[in-house]
């Protein structure tokens, strides 16, 4: 099958160690791989690199060459980013020329999977229903009533394929209230929404044709000088007035193909936060529920997580529920539950550069 990694992102979440010139995609958060390399790993054994496509913003285009250098994997870039539609009709594009009928799996770049193998198996049962012409997506099984996740409401009934559960897809559902979410939670046919997709390029940009006709317009000029010398500019000149829309709002919500969801529970997150990754390294505590790196300390401090990007110790002291995360673009001090915001900090910083007075 082939691969499309979505690594767009602005490096908001996880300043100060991300930054709009190295978002999360590019941090190595987990040993010394970054989460796109991890991302790329996954698909061993489904994709050989002349099948996988990383598409990412054009400030990020040698960044992604620089860690594929010496594969065969494609990286297209985006001049400006219009969302999950226009960068998977793009790739669509891409794979269309090698094999329309060929499933693509999409993937963000900057999730993290704790199953990687029932990932795999997921995903090649998901191939065996995009070469019927479907359109799949993977649903993780919810463990919390998350409001900050778009939902998939499946239909009652399941079926097998490859030895693997699927069920219909009702409806794709947006971020709920928590009063919303907690009745998601014990439906059991509500998953968070993932972003994962598998389908063939025949199908998707069939679907893109008939429910997002501007856009299809537009890739049609793009298709014209796509491989050539002329691909940048062409895009170039296309992109901007392309409609900044989601796949999922663009075409799941709308198209009148059969869309199915694979339930998943495959250890995924997000990873939106800092208090995300701290949850997910949780077997790094200490006894008082701290995570601190090694040469750091912690006196009589509890459940505080540190991140340090320098040689030089962090001394936590009589604190507790603290987010403290030093690296060279600043040093983020927050307390756990606001950890979350910290895009407001990133506006804040971005404004007295513009406007050092304020």
């Amino acid at each position: 099958m082939f691969a499309a990694i979505m690594a767009g992102g602005s490096g908001t979440r996880f300043w100060p160690a991300s930054t709009a010139e190295r978002p999360k995609q590019f941090l190595k958060l987990f040993g010394d791989r970054t989460m796109l390399e991890h991302t790329i790993d996954r698909l061993e054994g489904l994709s050989d690199d002349s099948g996988i496509a990383i598409i990412c913003g054009e400030r990020h285009g040698p960044v992604c060459r620089g860690l594929v250098a010496g594969r065969e994997i494609v990286v297209m870039t985006e001049p400006v980013g219009r969302n999950t539609a226009a960068c998977i009709g793009l790739a669509a594009l891409h794979f269309q020329k090698l094999d329309p009928d060929e499933p693509i799996a999409v993937l963000p770049a900057d999730h993290y999977i704790g199953d990687v193998e029932g990932l795999r198996r997921i995903l090649s049962a998901a191939a065996t229903l995009a070469r019927a012409g479907g359109i799949v997506t993977i649903g993780v099984v919810p463990t919390s009533p998350e409001t900050g996740f778009g939902y998939v409401e499946a239909g009652e009934e399941g079926r097998e394929v490859d030895g693997v559960a699927w069920r219909s897809v009702r409806r794709f559902v947006e971020k709920p209230a928590r009063d919303v979410a907690l009745t998601y939670l014990a439906s059991g046919v509500h998953y968070w929404n993932a972003g994962i997709f598998v389908f063939t390029a025949r199908t998707i940009l069939a679907a893109i044709r008939t429910c997002m006709p501007e856009l299809w317009v537009g890739l049609e000029r793009i298709d014209v000088d796509l491989g050539s010398d002329r691909e940048r500019d062409a895009i170039a000149e296309v992109y901007a007035g392309l409609d900044s829309v989601s796949i999922d709002y663009g075409v799941m919500e709308r198209t009148t193909a059969t869309v199915s969801v694979i339930p998943a529970s495959i250890g995924w997150s997000d990873l939106g936060s800092w208090p995300a990754l701290a949850e997910l390294r949780a077997g790094e505590r200490d006894e008082h529920g701290n995570i601190v790196p090694t040469g750091s300390v912690a006196i009589d401090a509890e459940s505080c997580f540190v991140s340090a990007g320098f040689e030089r110790p962090v001394a936590l002291l009589g604190v507790k529920d603290l987010i403290v995360v030093d690296a060279p673009e600043g040093l983020l001090v927050a307390s756990r539950d606001r950890a979350q915001d910290v895009r407001l900090v990133t506006e804040r910083l971005a404004t007295r550069r513009q406007n050092p007075e304020r």
